[in-house]
């Protein structure tokens, strides 16, 4: 363990680090209200500005990495355990459960991992959602996917960030989901994921996500909505992300309900979760409910838009402290992800003219290198992402301008075959 000088109060340990292009801003901020001591099997170098100590652990064996993080704590007096990785969700629960620390349940958090699980609570609870069955194989998903009736969404049972979940039309399009769903995936989630593979009810309607801050069993908060758009289906990759502060479903009632009643049917007591919605003709219906913080730098929209810091609530939440949830601004703030146009190698990647004096420009990341081969729709993957952007803006509709006046000002260029196009979804 190596360690820096840090703020003197009880640390807090944070279970992984991520890629510094999304989660930098995360554990900047975290840094800013409580030390933090980083368990990762090999903690980054970008990361250790922002560390009080640094501990290397393969966190792929829980029941080892437990044994090591405990013994630690107790020695460090740490305050909490948290995480916003997907992958140590139910570790993190499952230390806090043991240190007596404030946390969910370890059972809370095994059913945001696994999404057989929220559904049979969700329906248990009568919360809005899809009709879904665990399919045991090929033959037995197109039984399901007749019986729900065409489209159907066939998606792995514990795999994130959109990967091996597919829109399926008829019998042969199922198989080919059902085995995509066992094989694809992002992130390594593999190594933390329940096999198996859902095939679900299609839900036609615009998606969203609720940000949602838990202060205890009966204090539900939405913070924030992001609106969604995605990708050409059959995928369902997400290409661009936008919050506004004056987002009316901020005061939507039934959104409210169906929210709480979501997380609490879960078990859900505690933390920053981002809860994926589809608003349907019959209303809001749950997707499905991570818990930690959204990824693709939607805390940095949030505060952007609204002023709130959900990574700083995630840490006092986590320290047992109260979050400050009070916005401060009232404006608006979105993201865009460019996917390649077609399957290649990447030849050129250029920004032009003067946007980048833009001050309402946050930021422009190009996060695949020269050379990288990058795969395009239907076998895309957030892997292939090239780059991102986030602009801020008075409202909404003005973000959506500035993010299609950054696109016109990058070229890329991928071979077989080759050409030059603008940046396009």
């Amino acid at each position: 363990m190596s360690s820096h000088t840090s703020p003197g109060s009880s640390p807090i340990l944070l279970l992984g680090a991520g890629a510094p292009e999304y989660r930098e801003y995360v554990l900047r901020q975290i840094a800013r209200v409580r030390p933090v001591v980083l368990v990762d099997k090999a903690p980054p170098k970008w990361a250790r500005p922002y560390l009080a100590a640094e501990m290397a652990v393969d966190l792929r064996d829980p029941e080892t990495a437990a044994d090591f993080v405990r013994s630690t704590a107790n020695r460090l007096d740490v305050g909490g355990v948290t995480t916003y990785m997907e992958h140590y969700v139910e570790l993190a629960a499952r230390l806090t459960y043991q240190l007596g620390l404030p946390g969910n349940s370890p059972t809370a958090a095994a059913a945001c991992r696994d999404k057989a699980t929220t559904r049979r609570l969700l329906a248990e609870h009568r919360v809005p959602s899809a009709r879904s069955h665990l399919a045991q194989d090929a033959d037995r998903a197109v039984e399901i996917a007749r019986g729900l009736g065409y489209p159907v969404v066939v998606k792995p049972r514990g795999r994130a960030g959109s990967a091996g979940v597919l829109r399926a039309d008829g019998d042969e399009d199922v198989r080919e989901a059902f085995h995509r769903a066992l094989v694809d995936s992002v992130l390594g989630l593999e190594d933390w994921s329940v096999p198996g593979v859902l095939v679900e009810e299609y839900l036609q309607g615009p998606e969203i996500s609720a940000e949602t801050v838990i202060l205890g069993p009966q204090h539900v908060q939405i913070v924030a909505v992001t609106r969604k758009t995605l990708g050409p289906e059959p995928q369902f990759q997400e290409i661009e992300h936008s919050v506004d502060a004056q987002d009316p479903l901020l005061t939507d009632p039934l959104l409210a309900d169906v929210v709480t009643a979501a997380v609490k049917a879960l078990g859900v007591t505690r933390g920053v979760v981002h809860v994926e919605l589809r608003l349907t003709s019959n209303g809001p219906r749950v997707i499905e409910i991570n818990g930690r913080p959204a990824g693709d730098l939607i805390p940095l929209l949030v505060d952007r838009a609204t002023g709130v810091n959900l990574s700083q609530a995630l840490a006092s939440l986590a320290a047992g402290e109260k979050a400050d949830l009070a916005p401060t601004r009232s404006e608006a703030a979105a993201i865009r992800f460019l996917y390649p146009e077609h399957t290649g190698h990447i030849q050129r990647l250029d920004s032009h003219g003067p946007v980048h004096d833009q001050l309402w420009l946050e930021r422009l990341v190009w996060t695949r290198d020269l050379g990288t081969q990058v795969a395009a729709p239907p076998r895309t993957s957030i892997d292939d992402r090239i780059a991102h952007w986030v602009v801020t803006g008075p409202t909404a509709a003005d973000c959506a301008k500035r993010l299609d006046l950054v696109a016109d000002h990058l070229t890329v260029r991928i071979s077989r075959p080759a050409h030059t196009t603008s940046c396009t979804r």
